[in-house]
């Protein structure tokens, strides 16, 4: 779980930006702060993956179109 541990850290530098300005937040919102991140991640994960995969489709159809014409 790449994501999992990129988004922890993502939150735990945000910690950091946060308390060197003198600020706190509780751990619950950094936890929370690191779902949503781990949720983009994912998602952007996700859209990559559908648009790769939308391209071999096109690619295996055109192999196909391919090996019929020279039937």
């Amino acid at each position: 779980m790449q994501q999992s541990e990129h988004a922890r850290q993502m939150a735990q530098r945000f910690r950091e930006l946060v308390e060197s300005a003198g600020e706190t937040i509780s751990d619950q919102h950094y936890d929370e702060l690191a779902l949503i991140i781990e949720s983009g991640l994912d998602t952007a994960l996700l859209d990559v993956m559908n648009r790769v995969s939308d391209r071999l489709t096109q690619m295996a159809n055109d192999i196909q179109h391919d090996a019929n014409f020279f039937d």
